[in-house]
């Protein structure tokens, strides 16, 4: 008997390691079929950590100008209305108000003189309803729908909400009455009015989440989203991801007899000022003469290939310890061509055991030390002088995600560089509050991968 086919569509790293390193496709009765655009090494990569029985490249997609035009004009209006709704300015920085060529500043600015027009939600599900129209026109579609006719899956799964891609693919797809799952792929996406697809099934981490896919999108039925937790936090349950001290010591040039701070950073559009903050870091525990107690672990963003942070770690060649991301690349960069190894998830897991504080601008990485009792530090001070003119540390908080935490004490927060030394060395455990945002954010997570293949195995 003929088993049935799942399509797995992965558009970015992140979503490779959370759903084929995790347990979610692990031992299923269903034959995986990799629908991608990754270059060969990729797909050998993958194949070598997940079953999968054989693997489709997505034909070439070209967004046309009227689709490109109907898809920014109902971001920018929900950007609006959004803004509104949860009365937060800060959502509307999720918009590109600088355009660099004249053909992207007029198109741009046609579009930002025309959302205010769509102020009512309705109006807005109008746009929708014609992009959805759009994306049929495309010869996109029909070349998609050749392959999904031909294959016959019985569901898509998709890792990202986000994906231009998977609009139209999941179009086909509700077409041919095949079934469609996505997931929220993180904690700040929905508010950022970038829901590309439409699918039948969406993942949240949690019932917070479930509130805001509902706010942000009411004509989502309640009974197509399902509360699963996010499997990347799985990974700390397990005693096998963490590498043996002596070899994790060892391999990354780590002093057993120090304390471990680890910076982590984040993107350079996120926090273009990281460099500046790790250098204040290093400077002020180095005046205090701390460096003979405490070792600083750099841990870059696995995108970030600016190299932004080397003269840094030059400076501090004996202080500061790098654990660069084990991902991999090829010499293009491209969001296609950008994977997790399997031991990076090994090496994150190991950092956070292993450190005893980590600092950084607003990230996750909260949650990931909180999985071993460790604080969390986050970054709350201006630099002088600024990478990016309009780009300030406090807007940062002032995303909506961050309303989620039950008070500012779930956090460490660092407010000016005269308190790096007494902030940063700390010997503390994570808040008790920290437990209660992640629970909040996270909620059931360690048993996240059974709940999923649940989900996508219901017929």
């Amino acid at each position: 008997m003929k088993k049935d086919k799942i399509f797995l569509l992965f558009p970015d790293g992140v979503g490779i390691k959370n759903y084929l390193y995790s347990n979610v496709f692990k031992d299923t009765d269903k034959d995986l079929v990799l629908f991608h655009n990754f270059d060969s090494e990729t797909v050998n990569a993958i194949q070598s950590n997940a079953v999968i029985e054989y693997e489709i490249t997505i034909p070439t997609y070209r967004e046309s100008a009227k689709e490109k035009f109907l898809r920014e004009l109902i971001c920018l209006s929900r950007l609006r209305y959004n803004t509104q709704l949860v009365n937060n300015e800060s959502l509307l920085t999720n918009w590109n108000w600088s355009q660099r060529s004249i053909s992207k500043k007029i198109f741009y600015k046609i579009i930002e003189r025309l959302a205010p027009f769509f102020k009512m939600y309705s109006s807005i599900l109008k746009l929708e309803e014609k992009y959805q129209k759009a994306i049929r026109q495309n010869s996109f579609y029909d070349e998609v729908k050749e392959i999904l006719i031909k294959n016959k899956p019985k569901t898509i799964f998709c890792s990202h909400q986000r994906a231009l891609k998977a609009a139209t693919i999941f179009a086909v797809a509700s077409d041919l009455g095949i079934k469609t799952t996505t997931v929220i792929y993180s904690w700040d996406n929905l508010p950022k009015a970038r829901m590309a697809l439409r699918a039948d099934t969406y993942l949240v981490w949690s019932d917070y989440m479930k509130k805001e896919l509902r706010l942000y999108y009411p004509e989502i039925p309640l009974s197509n989203i399902h509360i699963t937790g996010t499997p990347q936090f799985e990974f700390y349950e397990n005693d096998e991801n963490i590498i043996d001290k002596e070899v994790f010591y060892r391999r990354y040039n780590l002093d057993p007899n120090k304390r471990i701070i680890c910076f982590s950073g984040d993107d350079t559009k996120t926090s273009p000022d990281d460099p500046s903050y790790l250098a204040d870091i290093a400077t002020e525990l180095t005046k205090a003469n701390l460096q003979n107690k405490y070792q600083i672990l750099l841990r870059r963003c696995p995108v970030d290939f600016s190299g932004r942070f080397d003269s840094v770690v030059k400076n501090y060649s004996n202080f500061i310890k790098e654990a660069t991301p084990l991902w991999h690349f090829n010499s293009s960069k491209e969001w296609n061509a950008i994977y997790p190894s399997a031991e990076d998830v090994k090496l994150l897991v190991s950092t956070a055991f292993y450190s005893d504080i980590v600092v950084n601008v607003g990230s996750t990485m909260a949650f990931d030390f909180s999985m071993f009792n460790k604080p969390c530090v986050f970054i709350n001070y201006e630099q002088q002088n600024k990478k990016v003119k309009d780009w300030s540390i406090k807007t940062i908080y002032q995303f909506q995600h961050f309303r989620s935490m039950p008070n500012k004490n779930a956090v460490i927060w660092l407010d000016s560089k005269d308190e790096i030394v007494e902030k940063l060395t700390l010997d503390t455990n994570c808040s008790p509050v920290m437990v209660i945002w992640r629970a909040i954010v996270l909620e059931d997570y360690k048993n996240s991968s059974v709940k999923i293949k649940e989900i996508i195995n219901t017929d």
